[in-house]
């Protein structure tokens, strides 16, 4: 039987780790390609903090070709669906007919990839969709992956959260109201090690940084007032 060729959205963090590690033992599925955004600007991962060239040695240690969308520092939406559709139509005519994610249950995050992917002609994958979340943390662990926390919404966490190593002990000490995956955007991460490596990811941590932003006006954002602070953990490359 003929594979689906299929690219994935990699964020490079835990999640999009443990979705990447299910579609590899998927046998409908050949995943071809990577593909992450990053921040022209600063030259990072959107919304992680990673920097681009830490990015590059876990790809390369993932050995699945990649590559990157640049977009910059405060994109319209109007300005990030013209260079996603520049980037997905590029991949249509190469011939991929899949793309997939490593969302869990941020139902109108998916509605939305579906309809924008649909009038491509592309269909979406979603290989952890609607699993418990603390199920797949363990799941995570066990399977022998390893991730380091980046960054964090300062509503839940001090600076010291930012730049530990889940292990199994992470859920206990987990505010109230926290998701055990951040799927609510209360914290990211970055994989270094796993089943789907080559070879661990070395970095070292370097500074931690706090940085303030404007909150999204939407009904169900985890900020409520005007602005929202991150805590960053900057990872340097070895």
């Amino acid at each position: 039987m003929e594979k689906n060729k299929t690219y994935f959205n990699w964020s490079s963090g835990k999640d999009s780790a443990l979705a990447l590690y299910h579609l590899l033992q998927d046998e409908n599925y050949a995943v071809n390609e990577l593909i992450t955004t990053v921040n022209s600007h600063y030259n990072r991962v959107s919304m992680h903090g990673l920097r681009k060239e830490l990015l590059i040695a876990q790809t390369d240690a993932l050995q699945i070709p990649a590559s990157l969308i640049e977009l910059p520092e405060m994109p319209s939406m109007d300005v990030y669906e013209k260079i996603m559709s520049k980037t997905v139509t590029r991949l249509k005519n190469e011939g991929f007919t899949h793309t997939a994610f490593g969302d869990i249950f941020l139902e109108d995050l998916r509605v939305y990839r579906e309809n924008q992917l649909t009038k491509i002609g592309l269909k979406a994958v979603f290989p952890i969709w609607k699993r418990d979340t603390e199920k797949l943390l363990n799941e995570f662990l066990d399977l022998g992956f390893k991730t380091i926390i980046v960054c964090a919404n300062s509503k839940y966490f001090e600076e010291d959260f930012v730049g530990t190593i889940i292990d199994k002990n992470f859920i206990k000490k987990l505010p109230d109201g926290v998701d055990p995956c951040g799927e609510n955007g209360e914290f990211h991460t970055f994989c270094f090690d796993g089943p789907i490596f080559t070879n661990p990811v070395p970095f070292t941590i370097g500074e931690k940084v706090y940085r303030e932003y404007d909150s999204p006006h939407t009904d169900d954002s985890i900020c409520k007032s005007e602005k929202y602070g991150m805590w960053y953990c900057d990872l340097i490359p070895n």
